[in-house]
């Protein structure tokens, strides 16, 4: 809890004192230092001048002092056992200079003060905050209710402060319940709260000592979340069935409409590949695997060329390196052993008068490369073992899910292919930069594929949907595709199941981010966190380019404070 340490010794001591070492001080010398240091204390470390004190009077600040010394960094608990057998603890620094001292009034005053601090913190939070939060006691009685409970369950703060929360639900309606009689923790459950109310729960226990005190619970109301989603569904449903009637009577215009998706980064990028689509320029699509890159290669194609004009795609990686210019160029008859006794033209020539697809150019060998940039240059060939040189007469686009300019600065990749594929330059954005894609596309593929198995769907639950909203999808649309048609292939009498899912759900990882705690290396708490903390700051830097303004947005903190929290952690 990153509360300011109230409960702090060195913010507690009594710093007006002062504290005599000297065992030969005379009554008379005594006096005149209480006398010259008054109002502050005087102790006098020394077991031989107590008939000298006992002849002063306590009110002029004298006291005896047992030699009792403990350190700044000792814990409240320490200070509170020592306190029982002395009267007066001399506080002292990493020097062992004394610094300080701690009487049981003294401390009683600064633990009531801390806890009035404390006290106010936590009501201000509780007050500002929307969520619902409850907490019990052992005894199931309310300790607080938020303005968010009051909202959520229509009860009121000060009718159910203090009394049983089972005054006001039902038994079989309280989770917490269940995490007073096992201390089991839920997280972002689903929760049926009442007849016609459906909440995303988490609750956990409270521990004092090992002793179980209460419990908090936090829900959030999803109900309407759940009847759009539901809606949503349907409306897919019949939008997809729809689509196909259009599509059996009409043709389309726009050939972006095979490209799922309503996001606004997706309709920028849309956007974007019209514009380039009007010109006659070379584009270099770059995104990661599975976003699509060829649908959007043909959706060009479509505006380019005339309706049969060849659309040509060469997978770059797929070709071994011995026989990548046979495949692209062609080849005489009798060019090599084993050659097609007819020859066989070759994907440039295969392209005429449309498009020519270079997908994963990055894969393209260097010596490939050459004669491929050669080829964009004059626009001529020549097949293996021909003596005849050939027009090249198509549109290129190239794709890539690999960084180039960093594959020539590496020399991987010239720099010249680079620059004359990369006339116009557009990134297709990943699905986790476009979540609201993911809903549309999910329905979209769950009608899609129900219809391929004859498998009827009822639908996705509201629970499922978070889990796939919050998972980063490395593979994508592809990938997507690919756990919908699972889910549905598993699906029993047209539920979708949440352990059907093929990646871990948000609990499971957080349950496996949260192990670090749980190793015995002898760290303490607050250098786990900070290790913890140091991972995720790092993660979205990484997700960012390195990019702070956005990392702190990511973040939800200000740029400011994340630079105190890197320079903090020592990340440069």
């Amino acid at each position: 809890m990153f509360f300011p340490n109230f409960i702090n010794i060195e913010q507690m001591i009594n710093k007006d004192f002062v504290l005599l070492h000297d065992n030969s001080l005379s009554e008379d010398d005594l006096e005149i230092v209480v006398e010259k240091e008054y109002p502050k204390c005087v102790f006098l470390q020394s077991n031989q001048n107590i008939s000298l004190l006992s002849r002063l009077r306590e009110g002029e600040g004298i006291r005896y002092l047992s030699c009792k010394n403990i350190s700044n960094h000792a814990e409240i608990s320490h200070v509170l056992e020592e306190l029982k057998d002395y009267p007066c603890i001399i506080v002292s620094d990493n020097n062992r200079q004394p610094i300080g001292y701690l009487t049981s009034r003294e401390l009683s005053k600064k633990l009531y003060t801390s806890y009035q601090y404390l006290h106010t913190y936590i009501e201000t939070i509780l007050d500002t905050i929307d969520e619902s939060c409850t907490v019990v006691d052992r005894d199931k009685n309310v300790l607080v209710w938020t303005k968010g409970a009051e909202q959520v369950f229509s009860v009121k703060r000060e009718e159910i402060i203090g009394k049983p929360i089972t005054d006001f639900f039902r038994m079989d309606r309280l989770e917490l319940l269940n995490t007073l009689k096992d201390g089991t923790s839920v997280y972002h459950n689903q929760h049926k709260a009442r007849d016609n109310q459906v909440v995303l729960i988490n609750s956990n226990p409270v521990y004092c000592d090992e002793d179980m005190i209460g419990a908090v619970v936090s829900e959030t109301d999803i109900t309407s979340q759940i009847k759009l989603n539901k809606e949503l569904y349907n409306a897919s449903e019949r939008l997809f069935n729809l689509e196909k009637e259009v599509s059996k009577l009409t043709s389309t215009n726009d050939p972006f409409i095979k490209i799922r998706g309503n996001s606004k980064p997706l309709q920028r990028t849309i956007n974007k590949f019209k514009k380039a689509a009007s010109t006659d320029a070379n584009i270099l699509i770059d995104g990661e695997s599975g976003v699509g890159k060829e649908l959007f290669a043909k959706a060009v194609h479509s505006i380019r060329e005339t309706e049969n004009a060849p659309f040509v795609a060469i997978n770059c990686g797929a070709i071994p390196e011995a026989l990548f210019e046979s495949e692209i160029f062609g080849y005489e008859k009798g060019a090599f052993s084993g050659a097609d006794t007819k020859g066989k033209k070759g994907k440039v020539e295969l392209a005429k008068n449309g498009t020519l697809l270079l997908d994963e150019i990055g894969e393209m060998p260097l010596d490939m490369q050459v004669k491929m940039l050669r080829l964009l240059q004059e626009n001529k060939f020549y097949s293996v073992g021909g003596t005849k040189e050939k027009e090249g007469d198509f549109r290129v686009i190239a794709a890539t899910n690999q960084d180039l300019l960093s594959m020539v600065k590496e020399g991987k990749f010239r720099e010249d292919l680079y620059y004359r594929l990369n006339v116009v330059s557009i990134e297709v954005p990943p699905l986790r930069k476009r979540p609201e894609d993911i809903i549309e596309l999910t329905h979209y593929y769950l009608h899609e594929v129900s219809i391929k198995y004859n498998q009827p769907i009822h639908g996705i639950s509201q629970k499922v949907m978070q889990v796939m909203l919050k998972y980063e999808w490395p593979g994508n649309i592809r990938e997507l595709k690919n756990v919908v048609e699972r889910l549905v292939v598993f699906s029993e009498n047209g539920e979708i199941k949440m352990d059907d899912l093929p990646f871990e759900t948000d609990t499971a990882k957080r349950t496996n981010n949260l192990s670090i705690f749980h190793e015995s290396n002898g760290r303490s708490l607050n250098e786990k966190l900070q290790e913890v903390e140091k991972e995720v700051i790092l993660k979205e830097l990484e997700k960012t380019d390195g990019n702070k303004a956005v990392c702190a947005e990511n973040l939800h903190i200000t740029r400011a404070t994340l630079y105190n929290r890197l320079k903090k952690l020592g990340i440069n």
